[in-house]
């Protein structure tokens, strides 16, 4: 990978099987720190701005970025989310759409999305090689090849222009001030969603320190949005507002209650927050675009919402956050079948959250999702059960039913979390909110992801090596959660590096051989609510592993 005559050759010839897994490779030797948090060591004579600016003038596409009219969004919760919202808006709207989001759970592709769908393989090969090729010409001494998410980011631009979207939505990586993506210079709004203690490594240990970075976004005289924030949040971001004449409103949160109980795409209540902002983003792009009046000639009222803007906060999507994947491995031959009355064997619940504040969300939703989810099985089996018995007249239908009404009566918890995360608190926090609405665990499994950090492979792609992983950092994990759960002092109980016994044996037959191939040959799984969270490898590991 090292000549770009291998390079081309691939390219040449996209028909090659090999062609893809290539740009993987490609992509993983762009990565410069070996794990998240780390220091990365890119060298060179300019910062990251000043690099992405150069990498921008060698594609020739610095000039063509303010077309794209893009939405840029920060924050620490829901802007991915956010974002989501305020494609499907604009896509319901008749607008061609480009969204850029990270990180993806399987595919490279995911982070870049035209008209709500990831890009084609051909497509990525083409603008993937176009990009590399041209930088790795113009690789020198004191200016090297581009780090793995500035790639990313300079590859979003490129598909962007290249696609000709109407608008491009584009989420924030890390902080603001010195994220790749805030080499945007004149977006036509900005959002900030709510702020959190998460990335304290790199954006400080105060909420007012994060603020900062996360406004730094903020373009002159260029309107923004945030959601209601914590006095310490708020503050900064007015004053960083004030500093640069950015008109700051604060977008509510949507009450469904005024548009017909709408029903959100993305599940949570904490939704509803998001999608307010969405919704003046949305809103505050249309009217700065020329595009409200056109659309809607103000028939619409301020406090009412157009039809587009319904559909699309009705049909976002996003995988990973508040999903719910019922694994039929007996039943069907695809086992992403969804179904409301569906009892699968096992009902995977799959939620990236890994700060307090989204841990606390996603506690809220599983145990509401998990009381929907029996409610909705017994009822739909009761009916069942009247139906078998008045057609065959046979009581064995109605204990069989009955046995059914039974199910999901077992939740059980499938956890991960990288070590600069705070287990300490997500745990607690989990266990405690879960408990309030009266959701206990029956068991935990704390596994590593098969995913790396320092490696992008492709969604068909299992790492060989997935049952020879240090599980050192997994049994601190489990310990931490018995003494939670008994109750205990938590505070001196990770030591980072210590030495378990045993401790690189994987429970292959529950975690690779397929969730409900186990439950066929061990009755304890059968039929539970799985929760996958605390990391979003793990869940898109769990998500590769349902659609083998």
């Amino acid at each position: 990978m090292g000549s770009n005559g291998v390079v081309k050759e691939y390219w040449q010839d996209s028909s090659l099987p090999s062609s893809y897994e290539t740009a993987m490779e490609a992509l993983s030797s762009l990565i410069t720190n070996p794990k998240r948090g780390g220091k990365s060591s890119v060298g060179g004579t300019y910062t990251k701005l000043e690099r992405m600016s150069e990498y921008l003038k060698i594609l020739g596409l610095e000039e063509q970025i303010e077309g794209l009219k893009i939405i840029h969004v920060a924050g620490t919760k829901g802007k991915g989310s956010t974002c989501t919202f305020s494609e499907a808006i604009l896509r319901e709207c008749g607008f061609r759409t480009g969204l850029f989001t990270s990180p993806h759970l399987i595919d490279v592709r995911e982070r870049f999305r035209i008209n709500g769908l990831e890009i084609s393989e051909d497509k990525f090969l083409r603008y993937f090689w176009e990009c590399w090729n041209c930088m790795k010409e113009k690789v020198t001494e004191h200016l090297p090849m581009a780090p793995l998410f500035q790639f990313l980011t300079v590859l979003a631009f490129k598909i962007f222009i290249s696609e000709k979207v109407d608008v491009a939505i584009i989420e924030v990586g890390l902080g603001g001030t010195n994220d790749s993506t805030n080499v945007i210079v004149q977006p036509v709004v900005c959002g900030i969603t709510s702020l959190g203690m998460d990335h304290t490594e790199i954006l400080g240990d105060t909420l007012g320190q994060i603020a900062s970075h996360k406004a730094g976004i903020f373009k002159p005289q260029i309107p923004a949005f945030t959601v209601p924030q914590l006095s310490e949040a708020m503050d900064v971001l007015v004053e960083r507002a004030d500093e640069r004449k950015v008109p700051l409103n604060v977008a509510a949160p949507l009450d469904n209650k005024k548009f017909d109980g709408l029903k959100l795409g993305l599940s949570g209540d904490h939704q509803f927050i998001n999608a307010g902002l969405a919704v003046s983003l949305c809103k505050c792009w249309l009217q700065r675009t020329g595009n409200w009046e056109k659309l809607f000639q103000n028939d619409i009222q301020e406090a009412d919402l157009p039809e587009s803007f319904v559909r699309g906060l009705s049909t976002a999507h996003i995988p990973g956050r508040a999903q719910i994947v019922y694994d039929t491995y007996s039943k069907s031959k695809n086992s992403l079948e969804v179904s409301e009355n569906s009892c699968g064997d096992l009902t995977f619940y799959l939620d990236g959250a890994h700060s307090p504040e989204s841990m606390e969300a996603c506690a809220k939703w599983f145990s509401s999702a998990v009381k929907g989810n029996k409610i909705s099985s017994s009822s739909s089996l009761k009916v069942k059960k009247l139906e078998e018995v008045w057609a065959n007249s046979h009581i064995r239908h109605e204990s069989e039913s009955m046995e059914e009404s039974n199910k999901l009566i077992k939740q059980i918890l499938l956890f991960n979390c990288m070590d600069v995360r705070h287990p300490r608190i997500l745990l607690p926090r989990l266990v405690s909110t879960c408990a309030s609405s009266g959701t206990h665990f029956a068991k935990a499994f704390f596994v590593p992801s098969m995913s790396t950090y320092n490696k992008v492979t492709s969604g068909a792609t299992i790492p060989s090596d997935s049952f020879s992983r240090d599980l050192t950092w997994q049994f601190n994990l489990q310990m931490l959660w018995e003494k939670i759960i008994h109750g205990k002092e938590v505070d001196t109980l990770l030591v980072k590096g210590a030495k378990m016994d045993n401790a690189k044996i994987l429970p292959q037959e529950f975690i690779y051989e397929g969730a409900s191939r186990c439950s066929a040959a061990d009755n304890y799984f059968a039929c539970s609510a799985v929760l996958v969270t605390g990391s979003l490898h793990l869940v898109g590991d769990v998500l590769k592993l349902l659609k083998r």
